[in-house]
């Protein structure tokens, strides 16, 4: 069994040969989506990468795009690892990055996401890479995840402040998020750039119809099929969204629910909030389901062509991923109108939003849903909502904006990986 110092100097020599590349891209080990994405537009644009990632960011493109280094400096989980193997492997990261950090040639990070330990990634990691002379990018996906989830506290917005105060530049997905970190936490406009939230785009999309899809999932065809999707948190206001359910199906009985995705240790009291409010007549006959389990991703595609509706019932959030998943597959969303959704979701087009915390209000907003030509054309609408998400949410256009921030960072002249002066790929394409 190595030590850490043995696996440490290890890496190093990898890394050493590994390291001449534009900017290091930091993932934190998590949201391959994202972190795929945004890799794969940044390598098209020209950019050369090292991508600091894990098991969970990893795939064969990692490996064969020319111009990206993937860097697994998170150590392979083990099953039914006990605490102390979970410190070491957190451990060994950071040790890991510290040394990668201190021979890396790249002028930028990018952090595209924290790592485990926030405090440290906030404060003293982030001193650190300014003392190795790195100009620090970050994409703020949440302004404030501890306002989000109910924990904000005093050292919460410290750290957070002083994390936004030593960025260079700041990447966000909407107007209304700028706003909020120039206001809260006296960041300078300039350091701030919006772009928009992107598409998921890695999900396997086959050739399954959504009539396939229904059928699978023990769906009629005339069955109106509501999706709530995604991690089980309770910011999300599943609890609203089961009270306009009942709501519903007084009147229409041919209404279905779909709850499906993972649940945190720490949500699991939410989670037995939410059983105990699922009726047993409506759960016995299927009229709500309830997967509260991790769904694969070949998976995926299945609850997203079965459903005729995705809904986004969240008392708070400030971007989700799931509405660009959801337009990724052409599916409408309802949404409560908090955060930016009012600046993604096209009324009438793309969906409907209603008022946060009144269940009254998103049943009448669901009925609307079902009633509206959205849904008695929903295979027009699908295709409408993915021509319209190509256009407004494409990776090339987050890459362009991130290129040129890079660019300014470094001072608009030739870099290792990018140039400022390289004209956009519309001008290259003759």
């Amino acid at each position: 069994m190595s030590t850490l110092a043995e696996d440490t100097t290890a890496h190093s020599a990898s890394i050493a040969q590994q390291a001449e590349s534009g900017v290091a891209l930091l993932t934190g080990g998590f949201d391959r989506p994202y972190a795929y994405g945004m890799a794969m537009a940044l390598v098209q644009k020209g950019i050369r990468l090292d991508v600091i990632g894990s098991d969970e960011v990893d795939s064969p493109e990692m490996h064969t795009t020319a111009g990206l280094q993937f860097l697994k400096l998170w150590p392979s989980r083990s099953t039914n690892q006990v605490a102390v193997a979970k410190l070491s492997r957190v451990v060994k990261y950071y040790a890991r990055l510290l040394r990668y950090t201190a021979v890396a040639e790249p002028a930028v990070f990018h952090i595209l996401w924290n790592s485990k330990v926030q405090l440290f990634d906030r404060t003293l990691l982030m001193l650190y890479y300014k003392a190795m002379g790195k100009q620090i990018a970050l994409t703020a996906h949440n302004v404030n995840q501890g306002r989000r989830d109910g924990n904000d506290s005093l050292l919460n917005r410290l750290t957070l402040t002083m994390q936004y105060r030593l960025t260079d530049h700041i990447f966000v997905h909407s107007q209304k998020m700028k706003n909020e970190l120039i206001a809260e936490f006296g960041v300078s406009e300039q350091a701030v750039t919006v772009v928009r939230h992107p598409i998921n785009d890695v999900f396997p999309d086959s050739c399954l119809t959504p009539a396939e899809a229904k059928r699978q999932l023990g769906l009629r065809n005339h069955e109106k099929a509501i999706l709530c999707f995604g991690r089980i948190k309770p910011y999300k206001g599943i609890e609203h969204l089961l009270e306009a359910f009942q709501i519903l199906v007084k009147d229409d009985g041919s209404y279905r629910l779909i709850i499906a995705g993972e649940v945190e240790e720490r949500s699991k009291e939410y989670l037995n909030q939410i059983r105990r409010m699922i009726p047993a007549e409506l759960e016995r006959n299927q009229q709500i389901v309830l997967k509260a389990q991790y769904i694969p991703d070949e998976e995926i595609e299945l609850y997203l062509k079965a459903s005729d509706v995705m809904v986004l019932s969240y008392n708070e959030i400030f971007q989700s991923g799931v509405l660009f998943l959801g337009y990724s597959f052409g599916l409408p969303v309802i949404a409560t109108d908090v955060g930016s959704f009012k600046e993604e979701i096209v009324e009438g087009r793309t969906g409907f939003l209603c008022r946060p915390g009144d269940p009254k209000d998103l049943a009448r907003a669901i009925k609307t849903y079902f009633g509206s030509e959205l849904y008695k054309n929903l295979g027009k609408t699908r295709k409408e909502i993915k021509d319209h998400a190509n256009v407004h949410h494409s990776w090339a256009a987050v890459a362009e904006l991130t290129r040129n921030a890079y660019a300014k960072l470094v001072g608009g002249e030739r870099s290792s990986g990018f140039d400022a002066n390289v004209p956009p790929d519309c001008c290259t394409q003759g």
